[in-house]
């Protein structure tokens, strides 16, 4: 990745930095954050510092940094966010009784996806996403839905950007995306197998507002020997379509809260 301009006021720089997370990486060491960030090691170290002790950044024992619990709160205060949260887990957590597999809300966040809840499913294969964290469309059964469904000249330049290798498995070639995403739209769900991480599966499904936009995806994540579609995805699509009707009725947020390039495809 390319060196960021190096920001001058200090407000600047802290918002450099906690946009270094703005990645998958859920955790970054120093000099990785520095260099994201553009800033010197001093200034990094110190801001870095001073962010941890207010728990807006965490640091692990491996000497790595991760974004604190504290900034999560503030953020999973934004009226959307908070909404489709409240919203949705009813919903998730009947999903996970029927399956007991991991069970994840997604929803557009410039290019990529933004996971904002996640229920871990304790028998089911282990995951590492956290909320808040960011994913690729491309790899993941909520991706591939969200970019199924939104504007065209948005799926194009997600597409035109390059598709990024994270598994065998992972599909890099445009058109075979662009197969596989008319594919959603007609099945009205998406599945991954072994895409993002080995041994790992989702399929995911849309969850629509009440003119029938896509607003966010919902999935099951399980182990690839046992992602049965025959087990898995009546109870999804089920909840999924329960969500929608919720959020037709009651939800008051806008796409654009998540993605303020989605509409224009800029």
């Amino acid at each position: 990745m390319a060196e960021r301009a190096r920001p001058v006021s200090v407000a600047g720089k802290v918002m450099a930095i906690l946009n270094a997370f703005a990645q998958d990486d859920v955790r970054l060491n120093l000099s990785e954050i520095c260099r994201r960030s553009g800033l010197p090691l001093a200034t990094g170290h110190r801001l870095v510092g001073e962010l941890a002790a207010g728990g807006f950044l965490e640091r692990v024992p491996d000497g790595t940094y991760r974004i604190g619990t504290r900034l999560w709160r503030i953020g999973s205060q934004a009226p959307a966010v908070t909404g489709l949260r409240e919203l949705a887990l009813p919903h998730m957590e009947d999903l996970y009784e029927a399956t007991h597999d991991n069970v994840q809300l997604a929803v557009l966040r410039e290019d990529r996806v933004l996971v904002v809840e996640r229920l871990r499913g304790t028998r089911s294969v282990p995951v590492v996403t956290q909320v808040g964290a960011t994913l690729p469309l491309h790899t993941t059964g909520v991706g591939k839905v969200l970019l199924a469904f939104a504007p065209p000249e948005y799926r194009e330049r997600v597409l035109a950007a390059g598709l990024e290798r994270y598994a065998a498995r992972t599909i890099t070639g445009a058109d075979e995306m662009r197969r596989c995403l008319e594919q959603v739209r007609r099945s009205g769900y998406a599945l991954t197998r072994d895409e993002m991480t080995l041994g790992a599966s989702s399929v995911g499904a849309p969850v629509r507002d009440g003119t029938g936009e896509v607003v966010a995806a919902l999935s099951l994540v399980a182990r690839t020997r046992s992602a049965d579609l025959r087990r898995l995805l009546p109870p999804l699509t089920t909840a999924a379509r329960a969500l929608s009707r919720d959020v037709a009725q009651h939800w008051r947020g806008h796409p654009e809260a998540f993605s303020a390039e989605r509409k224009a495809g800029a």
